[in-house]
């Protein structure tokens, strides 16, 4: 455990502060590889990460395990995914053990961590040996978590290395089920489809580029899931 790391697992931004001015390199390794920005994510202190991200963290560090990104969503941290992705997080980050970020989210039924992945571009349909988020979010039968997945564009009849769907693990008649079932009989609406090919087009600055197109401002809503 470096110098660094102990506080940033707790948060104690302050000590955290003492020691990088004392010299502690801002990126140090921990025993398991990770950086203190992982920990203080992990630890959800957002004021911490102000500081190590102030000191020049990186907040892609070539890793092989979780990312600062995953620890914030593995912790429910919205505040500090929302930081994260505006300093340019790798959004599909990929742990051998986890995913992505978005899977991470899903699995932990983050909804807030798993709109502003999806707000910022993430792929709805990245896969770990071929396991969607969609999937994830039938496993922890969570309807709200599925519909919203949809809605960005979540493939409902996608398979796992099983070659199974989402639908295959949900719960007989619950309302993850009848959920999934809704959506592999009926295609989303055009409006969705047009949300989704143009947020598509705009790539992952969309929600940056559309309060500056030439719409009206129930449109922007739209398009901006904020309505």
């Amino acid at each position: 455990m470096t110098r660094t790391t102990s506080p940033s697992l707790r948060g104690q931004t302050r000590c955290v502060e003492i020691l990088l001015a004392a010299g502690a390199q801002v990126d140090a390794r921990n025993i398991d590889g990770s950086t203190p920005l992982c920990d203080a994510c992990a630890s959800g202190s957002i004021e911490c990460v102000k500081v190590l991200l102030s000191h020049g963290a990186k907040v892609n560090p070539p890793l092989y395990i979780a990312s600062p990104l995953h620890e914030a969503c593995l912790n429910g941290s919205a505040e500090c995914v929302r930081l994260l992705i505006e300093v340019g997080a790798n959004l599909e980050a990929h742990d051998c053990h986890f995913g992505t970020p978005l899977h991470v989210a899903c699995a932990r039924e983050q909804l807030d961590c798993v709109k502003l992945l999806l707000n910022a571009g993430a792929n709805v349909n990245a896969a770990k040996l071929h396991e969607t988020a969609l999937h994830h979010a039938a496993k922890v039968r969570n309807a709200d978590l599925a519909e919203m997945l949809i809605e960005f564009g979540g493939n409902v009849y996608a398979q796992d290395n099983r070659g199974k769907k989402p639908s295959d693990y949900s719960q007989r008649n619950s309302c993850t089920a009848k959920c999934l079932a809704y959506y592999e009989g009926n295609p989303l609406r055009l409006t969705q489809l047009c949300r989704l090919s143009l947020r598509r087009a705009l790539g992952q600055k969309a929600l940056e580029k559309i309060p500056h197109l030439p719409i009206p401002t129930k449109f922007i809503a739209f398009l901006s899931y904020s309505q």
